[in-house]
Formats: C-alpha cells, sequence, structure tokens
C-alpha cells in the first residue's frame, strides 16, 4: 500500500477509536422497555460550563459521593467531558477517570480534547445504550449526569453496569425532577427503576444552584441482581398525570 493510500484509508475510518472495554454483558433483548418517553440525546453538554462552575456542581457532587484520590470512577455517558476535566485531578495520578459514551461524534471530540490536554488518567470508553462494556469489579464509583431519562434501556444498562462495580460501589444520577419528555426523571420513578434491579438507595439530595437532584445508589453485587425476564418496568405516573 502507498503513502497516499494509507492515509487516504485513515481518513475514511470511523472518526472515534474508542473501543469497549469488557466483552458484552447481558443483550438488550432480555429486558423490558421502560414504562415512559425516553428523551432524544440533542447535545453534548447539558447547560452553560460557567453556570455549573458557579454552583460548583461537580465539587457537590464529588463530596456527597465521597470520591476521592486513587479511585476509579466511570462517567456514563460523558458527552463533552464537563464531569471528565473536573473529576481526573481529584482522582490524582492513581487514579482513573473512564469516560463512556456511545455517540460517536462525542466520543471523537473527547478523545481528542483529553489528548490535547494530557490526561494521562482518562481513558475513553464506546459503550452500549443497554451496556456500558467496563471491565468486571473495576469501578468505585459512577456518575450519570442529565442522562438518565435518554437511557433507551436502563434496566439492561443498571443490570450490566452492577457487574463493572466494585463491591460497594456507588452510583450517582444527577437529573431534573422533571417528566422524561422534559428532560427528566421524576424521583419517585428513578427510585423504582433502580430498586428493580436491585440497587439500594443511599442518598438524595438537591443541589445548590438549580442544577437538580443527586440520587446516590449503592450497586447490587452480581450475584445478587434479579434474572433480567423478572424485571418489571415501573409506571410512570407523572407523565399520564400531565396529560
Amino acid at each position: 500500500m502507498t503513502r497516499f493510500a494509507a492515509i487516504l484509508l485513515l481518513l475514511t475510518l470511523p472518526a472515534s477509536a474508542a473501543e469497549p472495554l469488557a466483552p458484552p454483558g447481558a443483550p438488550a433483548e432480555r429486558f423490558p422497555k421502560p414504562d415512559r418517553p425516553v428523551a432524544e440525546i440533542v447535545a453534548p453538554q447539558w447547560a452553560y460550563e460557567k453556570e455549573r462552575d458557579r454552583a460548583d456542581e461537580v465539587g457537590q457532587v464529588a463530596r456527597l459521593m465521597r470520591i476521592a484520590p486513587g479511585e476509579t470512577v466511570a462517567d456514563i455517558g460523558a458527552g463533552n467531558g464537563y464531569y471528565v476535566f473536573r473529576l481526573s485531578p481529584r482522582v490524582g495520578p492513581q487514579g482513573r477517570i473512564l469516560a463512556q459514551d456511545i455517540t460517536p461524534d462525542y466520543l471523537a471530540d473527547l478523545e481528542r480534547r483529553v489528548s490535547e490536554a494530557g490526561l494521562a488518567n482518562v481513558t475513553v470508553v464506546r459503550g452500549e445504550a443497554h451496556d456500558p462494556r467496563l471491565p468486571l469489579g473495576s469501578v468505585d464509583a459512577a456518575v450519570l449526569v442529565h442522562m438518565y431519562h435518554e437511557i433507551t434501556q436502563p434496566f439492561g444498562l443498571l443490570w450490566n453496569l452492577a457487574a463493572a462495580m466494585r463491591p460497594g460501589g456507588r452510583v450517582g444520577i444527577v437529573d431534573a425532577d422533571a417528566i422524561p419528555s422534559r428532560h427528566g426523571t421524576p424521583p419517585k420513578l428513578l427510585r423504582c427503576e433502580l430498586a428493580a434491579v436491585g440497587y439500594r438507595e443511599v442518598s438524595m439530595t438537591r443541589l445548590k444552584g438549580d442544577v437538580g437532584y443527586l440520587a446516590v445508589f449503592e450497586a447490587p453485587a452480581p450475584d445478587r441482581r434479579p434474572e433480567p425476564e423478572t424485571i418489571r418496568p415501573c409506571r410512570d405516573e407523572a407523565t399520564r398525570a400531565r396529560r
């Protein structure tokens, strides 16, 4: 192959080189569909960074979740990396950030920015809508920030994510108290869906600065998860009440 042909081939490859870090977990078809609308993914960030920084959103979440140096943190649905770049120094050189997403353009842009910033403790990961594709027992804490309402298969994602969590692993979900079609998740519905997969609620906190709430759950041990076929979807009463 000539040098020109090799360059042309590289230019025609997919934009994102990010790959899954683990074999596939349970397939999506084993899980029930959620009884609620699924919001469309419309942007790689939820709001302007300056506004979120002013509210110290990441700081609030990190303190409430007790994210510490040396830990491995997975940012599920990392988008433009708002949390990635702020959690990287918090976990330090002995820690690790797994920046996971499913949108190729977001992944490609995030890989470029992480490389330019020289963040050696960040790994960009391509996942699936029902499976984060993370190594078994590797994650101390996972954050899902303003994207839970966009997950097409929440039961599958939560079930497969549990296998990646270390014992006592914390999962923090930041979202707005609104119906899914308005890009939020009512806390009652969130609690029900997490409980259906075996997660235990640790805390529910309204964050300062009008940036939503943080719900923290402890992931179940892999052998304590319900069989996917036995999971029952939770009734979305809030959306029905708005009709």
